[in-house]
């Protein structure tokens, strides 16, 4: 910290005009409006991205006061220094950084995405960093995931390295990180239209040449149409392929060779020949081909960040769910006087206002009123849920009912939404093998692409016999008609669409190689409790013992249970409340007293009921009468004094979709296994009932585990379906698998998918899903290695000119592009 006397003799930086606030060095000609800074409550302006970063970076540490105490400014970043030292203050600022003792990771927003070559140099650029041991970057959502080690790397380095190469990063945000995505947008577009419009009137100067018969042309009226078609060009040189020069000089300044690099050359080896047969005044010009090929690549280049929008559309709707803040009645139920505050802020117990329309800030129990919620978020319900005093309120759901107030039973970071959100960040963090692959091939693909560039050009300069009329063009031609980027592109696109329409159902992929790997599943393995069937006693059916009707005993009884929190007890209050079309029974009982292990009595309209066992209602009743309540059933008894009522039967029911689930893998080919907890005659009859053939009963958890690894070693690729705290192994040793969402927490977070929708066919759909994805994959690597293999020696033939090749080039990336869209209307 600076001290006192070099404090006294430093300017304040606000007073200094045209200079960088951060660094010092002077401003550019036309600074970018996006390269300021709100610091102290002002828009201060920066010179470059880079210290716009360092700076807001600090701003979001809380450190503004560095800026009012310094001595002096930054260093800035030419020269030896990479980037000021003041971003230090960014490494160990946030302990939600934590692994463990010696791991850290954090999630960046990084500017300057471009295509699938920023994604491949930036994730070289950081594997070759001391001390990172893994950077994964999501095209999709544009955001990086970094895990380093603390004794070897701070995240200062990693914002150094990334700086270095061209790239502006900061920690992410979700509002900001929006606002960048609709600046490049707004970039991607003016590049695009200036392209457009020197491509259009450079072809104006340029017909005549072409369409004028030999000699008709004058010398002068064509050097003049030429030197037009030079100034109409540079625009489109200058502004609108900057997106090509800046990707290309990161790869070259990374000692990499990344996918811009070729289109950089060969726009640059166009334009320069060009430039010199303008000069001398003879030879060819490729003005036209240049502006056309930049306008088509830049078209590519929109659609890619069209599409890279709507595949992760789902996550930033999810995002945006997320509150910022939330009405506080601090003083209830003393006062109902209200504040808003951060949705952040809120502690366990606090009672909140949720108006109609407002998304709940945090999980919660209702205290006061009655609404229905809007879910569709959280599971891809669309049909709202009616909810009651003392009913649970996940966080990130929408009140589309009345006010209520709700007391919070988890913070706002440990919601429901919150959670989903940290399992849909954990999807992007890695790659699937398939897509590793692409973007292997496509690295050493643009090295021997320039190679064999090289080489052509070598080969019709030798052929022309010193000259290079014809090897200049068809050189050029070469390295603008590859398409590397539709290579890396064909997987992450497939799976960001397929993933954003499966959680559009309610399916949460978290896993990197979930859909691959489905695909491929051989055994797919069942858990009964929870999964096939409800995981919790259903009323099956009642039974008349007396002269009392059915639904009124249904009615009685739920009264009698109101206020129970047994599991058999709520099977028959739900059932009581869905035959009343949601409503609760309003009858109280009087001396209601509930006897463990037994069963519950009450006075209902003075008359004393008993509800539970049979021997515990027959010391009322009598004698109880002939009855067989069935296998796998359990009875649940009602009667008064001297007479028997009704028998509630309870069972834990099949899922409804359980057997069209069983039948889609068996007549797939699949193996379908079910392996339960559960005593084997209860697992043998539910898996008679739905045709399972293998079925495994009273295995104990790490039984289970040990039959899944068997089934592996025998070379099979098993998917498991499971709920439940006691599956969280054999989920997590599974190749892939599938917690229900109204599971156990620990399962979810085992699991490579998570079924948000509670609905066990999600699982089918979801195979369907990976069945098109992986045939979406296949087309889309097809496509590109064919286009590849037919145009790039058709352009060393010299049967195609670099006009035509750029056509064939953004060709390539939208039809890749487009096919992988598609996964989002057919998912």
């Amino acid at each position: 910290m600076p001290d006192a006397t070099s404090m006294s003799t430093f300017a304040p930086p606000a007073a200094a005009a045209g200079v960088c606030y951060h660094c010092g060095l002077a401003l550019p000609a036309a600074v970018n409006p996006a390269w300021t800074v709100r610091i102290a409550g002002a828009e201060h302006a920066m010179c470059c991205p880079g210290c716009a970063a360092v700076a807001q970076t600090i701003v979001d540490l809380g450190q503004e006061s560095y800026y009012r105490e310094r001595s002096a400014f930054a260093a800035s970043a030419e020269g030896a220094q990479m980037l000021p030292p003041e971003l230090r203050l960014y490494d160990n600022a946030d302990p939600r950084f934590a692994l463990d003792e010696d791991s850290r990771e954090t999630t960046l927003t990084v500017e300057g995405i471009r295509c699938a070559a920023c994604v491949w140099l930036i994730e070289q650029r950081l594997a070759k960093l001391p001390g990172v041991e893994s950077a994964q970057l999501n095209v999709a959502t544009e955001r990086l995931y970094v895990r380093w080690r603390s004794d070897a790397c701070q995240p200062g380095d990693i914002l150094a390295a990334l700086h270095k190469i061209g790239y502006a990063a900061y920690p992410y945000d979700v509002e900001r990180h929006s606002e960048q995505q609709r600046k490049a947008a707004k970039t991607l577009g003016r590049q695009l239209f200036v392209a457009g419009l020197s491509m259009m009137q450079v072809m104006m100067y340029v017909a005549p040449a072409y369409l004028a018969d030999a000699g008709t042309l004058d010398d002068s009226m064509a050097a003049l149409m030429r030197w037009a078609s030079l100034l109409l060009t540079v625009p489109a040189i200058c502004y609108s392929a900057l997106p090509f020069w800046r990707g290309a000089w990161s790869s070259l300044r990374a000692r990499s060779l990344g996918m811009d690099v070729p289109v950089a050359l060969g726009i640059a080896a166009a334009f320069g020949a060009s430039v010199v047969a303008t000069v001398r005044g003879q030879g060819e010009v490729y003005f036209d081909s240049v502006t056309m090929f930049i306008f088509l690549l830049l078209c590519s280049r929109h659609l890619e960040l069209r599409a890279r929008r709507k595949a992760g559309a789902a996550l930033e709707r999810l995002q945006h769910a997320l509150p910022a803040s939330a009405t506080l009645l601090e003083h209830y139920p003393d006062s109902h006087a209200a504040s808003l505050v951060k949705a952040a802020a809120l502690a366990v117990d606090d009672v909140i206002m949720i108006k109609p329309g407002e998304a709940v800030a945090a999980d919660c129990v209702i205290v006061d009123g009655r609404t229905v919620l809007d879910l569709s978020l959280l599971s891809g319900e669309s049909a709202p849920v009616a909810k009651d005093v003392g009913d649970t309120l996940p966080g990130g759901a929408i009140n589309a009912g009345s006010v209520i107030l709700a007391r919070v039973t988890r913070i706002a970071q440990d919601s429901t939404m919150s959670r989903l959100v940290q399992l849909i960040d954990r999807a992007g963090r890695d790659k699937p093998r398939i897509a590793q692959w692409a973007d292997d091939v496509a690295g050493w693909f643009v090295l021997a692409l320039l190679l064999f560039a090289l080489a052509t050009f070598a080969f019709w300069f030798w052929l022309d016999g010193d000259s290079a009329r014809r090897a200049w063009p068809i050189a050029i031609a070469v390295l603008v008609v590859s398409c590397p980027c539709a290579l890396s592109l064909a997987t992450p696109t497939a799976l960001a669409a397929a993933t954003d329409a499966l959680l559009r159902q309610g399916v949460l992929v978290t896993g990197p190689q979930t859909l691959e790997t489905l695909h491929r599943a051989t055994h797919v393995v069942f858990d009964k409790t929870g999964t096939l069937t409800y995981g919790r006693p259903v009323l099956q059916e009642i039974q008349q013992l007396g002269l009392m009707q059915a639904d009124f005993c249904l009615q009685v009884a739920a009264a009698l249970d109101a206020g129970s929190g047994h599991p058999l007890a709520r099977a028959l209050v739900a059932a009581a409340a869905e035959a009343q079309g949601g409503a609760r029974a309003d009858w109280q009982p009087v001396a209601s007293k509930e006897i463990p292990g037994r069963g519950i009595e009450g006075v209902l309209h003075n008359r004393l009921y008993r509800l539970g066992s049979a021997g515990f209602v027959a010391e009322l009743s009598g004698a109880a009468p002939p009855h067989d309540p069935g296998s796998g059933v359990t009875p649940v008894y009602l009667g008064v004094a001297g007479q028997w009522l009704a028998c509630f039967r309870l069972q834990d029911g099949l899922r409804p979709e359980a057997q069209a689930t069983v039948d889609y893998f068996r007549q797939a080919g699949k193996t379908v296994v079910l392996l339960s907890g559960d005593h084997d005659l209860l697992a043998r009859q539910v898996g008679d009932q739905l045709g399972i053939r293998t079925t495994i009963g009273g295995y104990l958890p790490d039984e289970k585990l040990a039959f899944v690894k068997r089934l592996q070693e025998t070379g099979a690729v098993v998917a498991m379906v499971g709920d439940g705290i006691n599956d969280a192994a054999v989920l997590s040793a599974a190749d892939v698998s599938f917690a229900m969402g109204a599971g156990a927490a620990l399962a979810q977070a085992h699991a490579d998918a998570v079924l948000l929708c509670g609905r066990l066919d999600a699982v089918a759909d979801s195979a369907r899903v990976a069945g098109k994805t992986m045939r979406v994959i296949r087309q889309n690597l097809g496509w590109a290695s064919v286009y590849n293999a037919v145009a790039i020696p058709a352009a060393a033939m010299g049967l195609l000119n670099p006009w035509l090749s750029g056509v064939g080039m953004a060709l390539s990336s939208a039809v890749v592009v487009a096919n992988a869209l598609r996964l989002r209307r057919s998912a």
